[in-house]
């Protein structure tokens, strides 16, 4: 069975996790991760100590809603498909979104997400729970960073010397407007206590780039990739201290739309990315923010102010196709890639409840200890969908 073009209202009927080889790719497998939530959205994907691969989302109604929570399904070694979700966090006041996992170390699981009202993201803070157990069960919520504005995305990376390295985005609020990230920056969370205390430090000249990916090349060297809020390039920037220091991002040769991306560097040395090959100048699709259907809240609600002359995000070109790209030269360049799945990718909505929504985005890729590759995504806001590829499929 091929789920490939599959119509939004027809995905719900597939969510059971079951995985299936696809019929016309060798080395493919696919599911849909099952959910009890109308929207599906920021799926991140890791493995627990003793093997399980685990996927986390946020999932609701809308993205911004009180009643987006974040999710856990599990993929045991060995078995068929992917376990219901358990759900991970419910604080009724409070949009949490963007959830990732991390193995400590010390054997310790944490999982981390971001807690917002509304579509209010300059306030939106960091917060955790902790496993002792190896990720089968979770400690209470407790707060990680209440800088106002901090979100969250990509994985926690351990560096040479056992510092931990936490890319984050900020958020950042302009007096008399509502948020529309026009001038969000990037920055990371250094812990060398193993996660008891965090100091913030700027990456450089980073308005307009979000959602750091930070990957290790060798010894102290490390590169990093970004969303661009402008809708142009994949931005990327190099640290050679460890993740201290960063310089300023600028622009690879890759698309990118406004949307998530991620990579991970595979076993054998090359960088895999998972991201839109597409961009502002592929489409004149636009929509003012992401919250245009959700009102702020009666503190938000503020005085028109007069136009200012700096660069806007741009929203709603098409999130798709969702390609996988492969670079040699630890991040330089990547001279291939290929499509996962392709539509016409609209997003001018982020409405699942009526099947609007026609996204594949927000992915995440990891590699198994056997060589397989694994990426999770967005699929028409409706559902995680998984896709398993064997080692000779990649090459």
């Amino acid at each position: 069975m091929s789920f490939t073009g599959l119509p939004p209202e027809a995905v719900p009927a597939l969510m059971t996790g079951d995985i299936a080889e696809h019929s016309a790719e060798k080395g493919r497998a696919e599911a849909y991760l099952p959910s009890p939530c109308i929207q599906n959205h920021a799926a991140n994907l890791a493995f627990l100590p003793d093997g399980t691969l685990t996927c986390v989302w946020f999932g609701g109604t809308m993205e911004g809603m009180g009643d987006i929570s974040i999710y856990m399904s599990r993929l045991a070694t060995g078995a068929a498909g992917w376990s219901q979700p358990e759900k991970m966090s419910d604080d009724p006041a409070k949009s949490e979104q963007n959830p990732l996992v991390f193995n400590a170390p010390d054997g310790r699981v944490w999982l981390l997400y971001t807690s917002q009202t509304s579509g209010n993201q300059d306030g939106s803070i960091v917060k955790c729970r902790i496993s002792e157990d190896g990720g089968k069960t979770f400690g209470e919520v407790r707060v990680l960073c209440d800088i106002p504005g901090t979100f969250v995305r990509q994985p926690i990376i351990v560096n040479r010397t056992g510092t931990w390295l936490l890319p984050v985005f900020r958020c950042i609020g302009l007096p008399g407007e509502r948020w529309t990230g026009d001038v969000d920056t990037a920055g990371v969370l250094i812990s060398r206590d193993a996660g008891k205390s965090w100091v913030m430090t700027e990456v450089p000249d980073s308005i307009g780039a979000v959602h750091m990916n930070i990957v290790p090349i060798d010894g102290d060297n490390l590169v990093a990739f970004y969303r661009n809020r402008f809708a142009e390039s994949v931005l990327s920037s190099r640290s050679s201290d460890g993740g201290t220091h960063w310089s300023a991002p600028r622009p690879i040769d890759l698309p990118n739309n406004n949307s998530s991306i991620q990579a991970t560097r595979l076993e054998n040395g090359m960088i895999a990315m998972v991201y839109n090959h597409s961009n502002a100048s592929t489409s004149d699709a636009r929509r003012q923010s992401l919250y245009d259907e959700i009102e702020g809240d009666e503190e938000t609600k503020v005085a028109p102010v007069q136009t200012s002359e700096r660069r806007k995000a741009v929203w709603g070109v098409p999130r798709a196709p969702l390609s996988l790209a492969l670079s040699g030269d630890g991040g330089v360049s990547f001279p291939r890639h290929v499509d996962l799945d392709t539509g016409d990718g609209y997003c001018l909505s982020n409405n699942s409840k009526d099947s609007v929504n026609r996204e594949f985005s927000y992915p995440s890729i990891i590699q198994g200890a056997d060589g397989v590759v694994h990426v999770a995504y967005t699929y028409y806001r409706r559902a995680i969908k998984y896709v398993r590829l064997s080692a000779d499929a990649i090459a």
